[in-house]
């Protein structure tokens, strides 16, 4: 991956988006489509749209979801400990013991506290632990004291950054989905500089808000923009690790290229046209199944309004939701590669009508 672009994905990981509270991010995203859209918004509920071709006849849609998994202050004790609530999935047995960032008036150190193990008794010591028992310390000594800092409804994130590891991959705390908000913005550069685009296509691609607890900002983007056609990019789970089986969940491996759903979520059209983009482009790829609907930005897209041919390109990820989660950036590389190439292929006449 080019320099400049990784300090980009490095930039959007680094900075803080919990559903609800994606601004720090969306402005990074903001900045970044700017340099190459004819033009970039941003809606009341906070999604950022670049555009190419903003005329064209054809409009074709490319979301990536902008917000994180992250944690809300909702009371602080006399002793100037805060409680929290969930946004977004948790596994409950994941936050305790971690450091997190509070951003509250100023950013602040936290550390997730429980009882310690020595003072649990037997049956605690066999239970997972639940979110209400656990609480984050900033080390004020009474309420008073931490008010000065944190008001109720203030957000906290992991204290994870993006690092390298061995050969092409990479863990971060937030790869869902600022991975994939950085492969919407690399499509619009591609497209910019690459060229290709038919000018009789216009392309909108979102950072969109509030994916984690329900796709919101897809679907009120969606009966905005009216698009024919469309592409969410999320992150699917890696199945090339101790404990899960390929024979249950369908193959899916880091290093070896973007996924392309085929399913119900999935316009047969847009499918074939992904896969021969691929095919075209010599992008690696895999194929992933979906039965039904995807908890995506995809499905939100393809049912709103009068609906729209809808497809989902997934970057292979170890460890969802949790703060040390892991993927290769070659990966990350080639589904922008295949978002671009798709787009490339769409023609003002494309028919998209599965049969």
């Amino acid at each position: 991956m080019r320099e400049h672009s990784l300090e980009l994905l490095r930039s959007l990981v680094d900075a803080p988006s919990p559903s609800g509270f994606e601004h720090p991010v969306a402005r990074l995203y903001r900045d970044q489509t700017a340099r190459y859209a004819d033009r970039v918004t941003t809606d009341v509920h906070g999604n950022v749209t670049a555009v190419l071709n903003p005329d064209a006849p054809m409009r074709v849609m490319l979301a990536g979801h902008m917000d994180e998994i992250g944690f809300v202050v909702h009371h602080i004790s006399e002793e100037g400990l805060l409680y929290f609530s969930t946004i977004g999935g948790h596994d409950s047995v994941i936050p305790v013991g971690q450091m997190v960032w509070v951003h509250g008036k100023q950013r602040v150190a936290g550390a997730i506290g429980r009882k310690a193990i020595h003072l649990l008794n037997p049956d605690e010591r066999q239970k997972k632990p639940e979110i209400k028992e656990l609480w984050i310390d900033i080390g004020a000594s009474s309420r008073a004291e931490a008010e000065e800092i944190v008001r109720i409804g203030d957000v906290a994130t992991f204290q994870y950054t993006l690092q390298r590891l061995v050969g092409d991959r990479a863990v971060a705390r937030g790869f869902d989905n600022k991975a994939g908000l950085f492969i919407v913005a690399e499509t619009v550069r591609l497209l910019r500089e690459e060229g290709g685009l038919s000018s009789g296509v216009g392309v909108y691609a979102l950072g969109t808000v509030q994916e984690e607890i329900g796709s919101r900002g897809a679907r009120t983007s969606a009966f905005g923009i009216g698009p024919q056609a469309g592409l969410a990019v999320d992150m699917e789970h890696a199945i090339d690790y101790p404990g899960v089986s390929a024979a249950q969940y369908g193959q899916l491996d880091l290093g070896k290229g973007p996924s392309i759903l085929r399913g119900a979520n999935t316009n047969p059209v847009v499918f074939d046209l992904l896969c021969r983009a691929a095919r075209e482009e010599n992008i690696p790829h895999q194929i992933r199944i979906a039965p039904g609907s995807t908890p995506t930005d995809a499905n939100a897209m393809q049912i709103n309004g009068p609906g729209m041919a809808t497809g989902l390109l997934g970057v292979p990820l170890r460890y969802m939701h949790t703060p040390c989660e892991v993927l290769s950036l070659k990966d990350v590389e080639n589904c922008a590669r295949l978002m671009a190439a798709f787009c490339r292929r769409m023609a003002p006449d494309t028919d998209l009508t599965p049969w």
